[in-house]
């Protein structure tokens, strides 16, 4: 089930081709940085696309458009004083980038608009012929909403909405632009009505249908795109084929805002964070953590706050699947494991995770759920000093595969190296050596007197404990490095006699 805003419910999701869907969606106006609000929409709508295909099975074939033509453009272009079609490769270069870094997966092919000027020019035409555009005394052209009557607003209660005002040479003021005459010092192609460029929407139409024909599964993009642009894509996309529904599902993710305003993140009101600079503070597995926890349909409040809950959730997962692994590995002594429970928890959390991702991709609860897996396995996974009965690593290693698969499943990998400051093999092996050499002192720092009392007196055991007066310092030289070190990126936890280790992010705090 997924909420379509065509029929503003949720419905099943039926496709044209069983286990196949076309999709496609509006990518980047290329004038500018790519920013959070940006990422925001597309990490959403990737997450979603990840647990259609990994999850369910759907073969999904994604094209998305790259906006290579447009006023902001054509304005910031003659504001830099270089080329339109420079600036717009070197931002769908550096967008490309972007996206590759918050391990989103490219669509099957990127379509540039100015690549497909002469389907544009083809594709207006039709629209002409069929009846439901006009060509003005200016040489520019307009799709005529009166033509399709009430149809128009099929996506968007068009009530109280009126068109693009100032335009002298329209019928209507809801009409919108096909084709814009060429002005001076602009782009330009040929045409049939003379020099110029395409509108705003009949791109998406053009390059979707060029693809996916008359029929398309499903569109994605945020709430903002809603209108106009959806709502004028389904117009002319329905001029052109003569169809009654062109797209079967509209899903639109909502804004990310700034923390205490009302205002979604943008270039124009200037309150936007780059998604480099953002990188700069935190990972991307961290920014999927902050999508996860929230429903792609809602808006979203971006601050210090939220992130640090994103990156103390991932922070609680990372920790378990590194004690389960110390667990399994022997370094990890606990009471024994009520293993039935565990099980159970297990199967059951399979079942309600997929559940709640059927009913409109409820990641919220996914993560709920998941969370509480790992709290129940984490309230067993209690270090003692002894051990008394049977070990029980083969549950945690079911535990730790299904965490480790459904967060990739959602595209947070928790092997990821990459995101792991210089976790290089030379530093791996260098921790490995040092945090030996800490258990070495430890061990000895901590160990009895050399000869034990043959008849020891009562309150002996109690004095056995402590360590003697001269290790004292050795001790507070292993708490310290140890200590100096969680700044760095290493955490070292000391389990009795044995150490462990791990390299994470710098500056990520863990709790022990």
């Amino acid at each position: 089930m997924t909420y379509n805003s065509l029929t503003k419910q949720k419905e099943p999701l039926v496709l044209a081709q069983e286990k196949i869907a076309s999709w496609y969606s509006c990518g980047p106006t290329v004038y500018d940085h790519a920013h959070l609000g940006h990422a925001c929409s597309y990490v959403r709508f990737d997450i979603l696309q990840r647990i259609l295909s990994k999850l369910f099975g759907i073969n999904i074939i994604h094209v998305m458009v790259i906006t290579d033509i447009d006023d902001k453009i054509i304005q910031r272009s003659l504001e830099e004083n270089i080329s339109p079609t420079v600036l717009a490769r070197m931002h769908e270069e550096e967008f490309k980038k972007d996206m590759q870094a918050l391990r989103v997966l490219p669509p099957a092919v990127y379509m540039r608009v100015t690549d497909n000027i002469p389907q544009i020019v083809a594709f207006i035409d039709r629209i002409i012929r069929n009846g439901h555009a006009y060509v003005t005394n200016q040489g520019n052209v307009y799709f005529n909403t009166q033509s399709i009557g009430s149809r128009y607003g099929k996506l968007v209660n068009l009530g109280g909405i009126v068109g693009e005002q100032g335009v002298q040479d329209k019928r209507d003021p809801r009409d919108f632009a096909l084709w814009k005459a060429s002005k001076p010092h602009e782009p330009h192609w040929d045409s049939p009505w003379g020099q110029g460029r395409p509108g705003w929407h009949i791109e998406c139409s053009t390059i979707a249908s060029s693809v996916f024909g008359s029929q398309l599964d499903i569109h994605s993009g945020g709430i903002d795109l809603a209108f106009p642009h959806h709502e004028n894509e389904i117009a002319q996309s329905e001029a052109y084929h003569q169809c009654e529904q062109w797209g079967n599902y509209f899903l639109h993710s909502g804004h990310l805002h700034l923390k205490g305003s009302v205002e979604k993140m943008s270039k124009s009101l200037k309150n936007y964070i780059t998604i480099k600079d953002f990188l700069a503070s935190y990972t991307a597995n961290e920014f999927r953590l902050f999508c996860l926890l929230t429903k792609y349909r809602s808006a979203i409040d971006y601050s210090d706050a939220s992130m640090n809950e994103a990156r103390s959730t991932l922070s609680t997962i990372s920790a378990f699947c590194h004690d389960v692994q110390a667990y399994m590995q022997g370094h990890l002594q606990c009471q024994p494991i009520d293993e039935g429970i565990l099980w159970e928890r297990l199967c059951a959390t399979q079942t309600s995770v997929r559940k709640v991702l059927s009913d409109d991709f409820d990641t919220p609860k996914a993560v709920d759920a998941i969370m509480s897996l790992i709290h129940h396995g984490n309230c067993q996974l209690q270090p003692v000093t002894k051990v008394h009965g049977p070990r029980s690593p083969v549950v945690f290693g079911a535990m730790l595969s299904y965490v480790r698969e459904i967060m990739g499943v959602f595209g947070v990998d928790l092997l990821d190296t990459k995101e792991v400051h210089d976790s290089s093999g030379v530093l791996n092996n260098v921790v490995e050596e040092l945090v030996h050499f800490r258990s070495e002192v430890r061990k000895f720092a901590l160990s009895v007197r050399d000869q034990a009392p043959q008849d020891p007196q009562p309150g002996s055991e109690i004095q056995k404990s402590h360590p003697q007066p001269d290790r004292v310092p050795l001790l507070k030289a292993c708490d310290a490095i140890r200590n100096n070190l969680i700044p760095l990126g290493v955490h070292i936890k000391d389990r009795s006699t044995i150490s462990t280790w791990e390299i994470t992010r710098r500056g990520e705090t863990r709790k022990n």
